[in-house]
């Protein structure tokens, strides 16, 4: 749930360059009252360089791409994000707050997937300071808590799923990266709205079973992977076997059941084979 925009933009009406010119009338017009040795005078050129003071205290620099919070005696008033040299209340308080897209990797995280298994996973998140109010007065450390906030979703977004998905259609870590990647983004964008922040984008940088079972799921992987190997080998054989046989009776070529049966299971041992078979020639007939 997006939170209320608190940002109170501020357009201030002084150059920064106007407010020195002051400064420096008030500084002259104050040497000019010292040296004048008249009372009136004096207390005038002590209240010019009071106010010239508090002139150059007010001036304000705003760089490009950053903001400065405007607090005056603890209440906010404002942001200015126009960058520019301004001259403002002396009496505020100016925080800089950096308007920069930043970037933001989490360390690699041990966690338990779906399944219960360790896996390793870590992640890059893209953001910036959408607003400045938020950023800086809702929370105690706006950088500190994109941190802690990432690392919490992407333990959430591991429990939530599995590493490998046994069934084609089903979410994983591994399989469907693009929708993991989206699933990332868009919870982080809501954790991270109390703080101002503007998630641009959210990815899986770094994914791996735990050490001490790497070993073991590489090796059932490999199984799976062979299992699926010679199922497709299997079914192929079955359907070659299928058509010679329908090719063989388009022939007028009759073979009773057992030369039938002892022809397709040679075929299946031929086709089925992880070796490259060795023919035996029978010089004699099929009954001995």
């Amino acid at each position: 749930m997006n939170t209320k925009s608190q940002e109170n933009v501020l357009q201030p009406a002084v150059h920064g360059l106007l407010a020195i010119a002051v400064a420096i009338v008030l500084v002259l017009a104050s040497i000019w009252g010292f040296t004048t040795e008249e009372e009136p005078f004096v207390l005038s050129g002590v209240l010019g360089i009071a106010l010239a003071v508090l002139t150059l205290i007010g001036l304000t620099l705003v760089n490009p791409n950053h903001a400065r919070v405007v607090l005056l005696f603890g209440r906010y008033k404002g942001s200015i994000r126009r960058e520019g040299f301004y001259w403002v209340n002396p009496f505020t308080a100016r925080k800089d707050v950096s308007l920069r897209v930043r970037n933001f990797e989490s360390g690699k995280l041990k966690v338990n997937d779906e399944l219960g298994n360790p896996i390793e996973i870590a992640a890059i998140v893209v953001w910036r300071v959408k607003d400045t109010a938020q950023a800086l007065l809702d929370v105690e450390s706006f950088e500190d808590y994109v941190h802690v906030q990432s690392e919490s979703a992407v333990r959430q977004l591991a429990t939530h799923h599995p590493y490998d998905s046994k069934e084609g259609g089903e979410t994983s870590l591994r399989g469907s990266t693009d929708v993991v990647n989206e699933e990332l983004q868009r919870e982080l964008g809501e954790r991270l709205d109390l703080a101002g922040i503007e998630v641009l984008e959210a990815r899986l940088s770094h994914l791996a079973y735990a050490p001490e079972i790497a070993g073991a799921m590489l090796r059932r992987q490999q199984a799976e992977a062979i299992i699926t190997a010679r199922k497709r080998i299997v079914e192929g054989a079955v359907s070659m076997v299928h058509m010679a046989l329908e090719e063989l009776d388009k022939g007028d070529l009759e073979l009773d059941d057992e030369r039938r049966a002892t022809m397709v299971s040679n075929l299946l041992v031929v086709l089925c084979s992880d070796k490259d078979a060795t023919p035996v020639v029978n010089t004699g007939t099929l009954y001995g």
